[in-house]
């Protein structure tokens, strides 16, 4: 049975309405929430699970010129203001420039480490992988959210 008519098509355009006045907000909270929280974690040694990958990745990439202890708190910090920036919209090109810039740290050890994060290369994902791989969706929501900025929104219907 098709859902269609009269009333499910009155439901539907409210529903569709609701969504795009809300969706943005939502995909900034939801992801502000989980920089914010992702990043709180790794101030506490041993509380993220990313905590060694991450470590381990960005030590490759400054060269082991950053004690450890420095990474992670810098880490911790970074992915903090990203997330209140994402909450509150508070400098939101800057903080989808930190944004953008941490997912290129994050994808690094799919190149650095590919023992780390396939069981099987290329299909297989450890744990590390999953969590590394599910920051496509994070990217995606940086460029909904960012074609924003100027004042642009979701539509419901067609222009």
């Amino acid at each position: 049975m098709l859902l269609r008519g009269k009333t499910f098509n009155r439901i539907d355009i409210g529903a569709t309405q609701w969504m795009a006045s809300k969706g943005l907000l939502f995909l900034r909270l939801s992801i502000g929430i989980i920089f914010l929280w992702f990043g709180f974690l790794k101030f506490f040694k041993g509380l993220s699970p990313a905590e060694d990958i991450a470590t381990k990745t960005i030590r490759v990439i400054t060269f082991g010129l950053i004690h450890d202890n420095i990474i992670i708190i810098g880490l911790a910090l970074w992915e903090v203001l990203i997330g209140i920036g994402l909450i509150f919209k508070l400098f939101l090109r800057e903080t989808l420039l930190l944004l953008f810039l941490q997912m290129i740290g994050t994808f690094m050890p799919l190149f650095l480490f590919p023992q780390e994060v396939f069981h099987i290369f290329p299909y297989s994902l450890t744990l590390e992988g999953q969590y590394i791989i599910k920051n496509l969706v994070i990217m995606s929501a940086g460029i909904v959210i960012g074609a924003t900025v100027r004042g642009g929104n979701l539509v419901a219907g067609k222009q």
